[in-house]
């Protein structure tokens, strides 16, 4: 069956590592944000653009999954609703969701940041301490049962479902 895996995890922790090979593995489409930000606009939170190139890989990795071919998407995932709407948007597409969690504590995170930085800079964005205090104080960890749960989850009050809610969140998805 098709799969979509999903990386969940903060900076550092080694998702975009394990993305490359679940890639090769599973002969996976390999969607990830950072890849694209620095080339084309030279930063990692171009003015909003970040969540406009995220809303056209989440499009394309639903068009993929249609067609049949593996996805990998290495975004991050910080907050349970955005599982959630990409858990329901890839099952209601018929395939299956698999969230791959990695996390990392605070040293091993600083350690990886800065060797990332200080080896491959022009592979990478640069993060200062107020961005991975930033980061650890808004991540939504998951907990032990979100990564088996069913895409079954309401979506937050006032949406009709994950789609719309995926619309606002990404702007260019819908």
């Amino acid at each position: 069956m098709t799969t979509l895996f999903l990386m969940v995890g903060l900076p550092g922790a080694g998702k975009t590592t394990r993305a490359r090979q679940l890639a090769a593995e599973h002969g996976a489409l390999r969607l990830t944000p950072d890849d694209w930000m620095i080339p084309l606009f030279g930063e990692a939170e171009a003015d909003g653009k970040r969540d406009v190139l995220e809303g056209r890989m989440l499009w394309l990795a639903l068009e993929a999954v249609r067609l049949g071919t593996n996805v990998v998407v290495d975004y991050g995932c910080w907050s349970r609703d955005e599982r959630s709407a990409i858990r329901w948007l890839v099952e209601a597409e018929g395939a299956c969701f698999r969230m791959v969690y990695l996390p990392v504590d605070e040293e091993t995170q600083r350690a990886r940041i800065a060797h990332r930085w200080a080896t491959t800079p022009e592979e990478t964005l640069p993060m200062s301490e107020a961005d991975i205090l930033h980061g650890r104080a808004h991540f939504e960890e998951p907990d032990a049962a979100e990564p088996e749960a069913p895409g079954d989850a309401s979506p937050p009050p006032g949406w009709v479902d994950w789609r719309e809610w995926a619309a606002d969140r990404w702007p260019s998805f819908g």
